[in-house]
């Protein structure tokens, strides 16, 4: 058991969390953790865009990422690709989270995919876990995917599902897509940067890299 430095209450970690980390005292409960921190300074903007988090270098459980993150926003539909290759084994992850809880999940993975393929089928789950007259910001961190779906796909499915440039590219999925964001008129479907801290965001990624742990 350990001691919250904030409340003092007593609270436990799970054993495969400190396993992995066999020197680190956490010094909050979750409770503690979830509650707003002292305001920090102001960032610099980032350049790129993907800022410095660390699960661009490590594969987290979504239990150390809401210990490790607090910050973004609280409640959304969050969703997130990753390809160990592209193409390559691939895996996808939607989270929908309201007032810093989690309300429903879903998670899958392909042996041989693309990128933008698992970014496309994060966001058709992550439509589906919210109804058709849900108001609700629904994020992606692949401008790809949210230019799709609010600028391009409207136009393309007036001209027979072509471009001038040459083929759709992944029509399945942006058909699939494009078709549950319109049945869901009241969502809101924007960019959020990658791998800033924004905690949910962060939980998306760590679950569209599930399939490479045995730990969710």
């Amino acid at each position: 058991m350990f001691t919250c430095e904030r409340c003092g209450t007593e609270f436990s970690i799970g054993e495969s969390v400190l396993k992995k980390y066999p020197n680190w005292t956490p010094k909050a409960c979750m409770d503690c953790r979830d509650k707003p921190a002292a305001k920090a300074p102001a960032k610099s903007p980032a350049k790129k865009k993907g800022g410095n988090s660390i699960t661009k270098a490590g594969n987290f459980t979504t239990s150390e990422i809401l210990m490790r993150f607090t910050l973004g926003p609280d409640t959304g539909v969050f969703t997130d690709g990753s390809c160990a290759g592209n193409p390559g084994p691939g895996g996808w992850g939607a989270v929908y989270a309201r007032d810093g809880r989690v309300v429903a999940q879903r998670w899958g993975q392909e042996p041989l995919t693309t990128n933008n393929r698992m970014e496309l089928t994060a966001m058709i789950a992550g439509l589906s876990l919210i109804g058709p007259d849900d108001a609700i910001d629904v994020y992606s961190d692949s401008q790809l995917v949210v230019n799709t779906i609010t600028k391009w796909a409207a136009s393309w499915e007036k001209a027979g599902w072509k471009r001038r440039e040459g083929e759709v590219k992944n029509l399945d999925l942006v058909q699939q897509a494009y078709a549950l964001a319109k049945e869901r008129p009241k969502a809101r479907i924007q960019w959020i940067r990658a791998h800033d801290g924004s905690r949910w965001n962060e939980y998306a990624d760590s679950l569209s890299q599930a399939y490479l742990r045995t730990e969710v």
